[in-house]
């Protein structure tokens, strides 16, 4: 099982779209630059690697934590706030966990990362279609086929695999791809072979 999983999980990294890594960075810088807010949602695995990413994108991303002039990523997972979560669960529906928290933060040119295994999920899909009629970018990252969010979406990397597990360690690798680029500092890049 040990092998399995690990070659699994080796040959579908092999096959994640490099370029679309760097658009998803592009995106990121462009939304940090114009002021803008970063949104990440995910539910179970998906969730915790949302909380990791915007972890790691507003802290990990800095060079000079002191210097006032060094631009700064603004990332809200909303996963994170157990009472607004489940009150709105709850209270509404479950469908409506993203959304409703988007309509209250959202602006014209902010940025949602959804992240999915299937791409189906109700909630999802809701917070997705709220984003864009409020102007926002959506870029997902998806397992399987993408499923319906794939169509929704601005743009999205799909992570071709039926195994949760796999889709959500390359949730993750992504992530931290994508915070040392930041910190490193690339910078709008077009291409990963430009």
């Amino acid at each position: 099982m040990i092998n399995s999983y690990l070659t699994e999980l080796k040959e579908t990294l092999e096959k994640i779209d490099k370029d679309k890594i760097q658009k998803l960075i592009n995106k990121i810088l462009e939304v940090r630059d114009k002021g803008g807010t970063i949104f990440i949602i995910g539910n179970g695995g998906s969730a915790v690697n949302a909380s990791h990413w915007a972890c790691d994108l507003n802290k990990g991303t800095l060079k000079r934590f002191y210097d006032s002039n060094h631009k700064r990523l603004k990332v809200v997972s909303l996963t994170d706030n157990v009472a607004t979560l489940t009150a709105l669960a709850n209270d509404l529906t479950y469908d409506e966990i993203f959304s409703q928290q988007l309509r209250n933060l959202v602006n014209s040119g902010d940025l949602l990362i959804a992240m999915s295994g299937s791409g189906n999920t109700r909630n999802i899909l809701n917070a997705i279609e709220l984003a864009k009629k409020s102007g926002a970018y959506v870029f997902s990252i998806l397992g399987f086929d993408g499923g319906e969010a794939a169509h929704m979406s601005h743009d999205s990397i799909i992570i071709p695999s039926k195994n949760y597990g796999v889709i959500e360690d390359i949730h993750l690798s992504i992530g931290h791809i994508i915070t040392a680029s930041i910190k490193k500092g690339n910078n709008y890049v077009k291409s990963v072979d430009s």
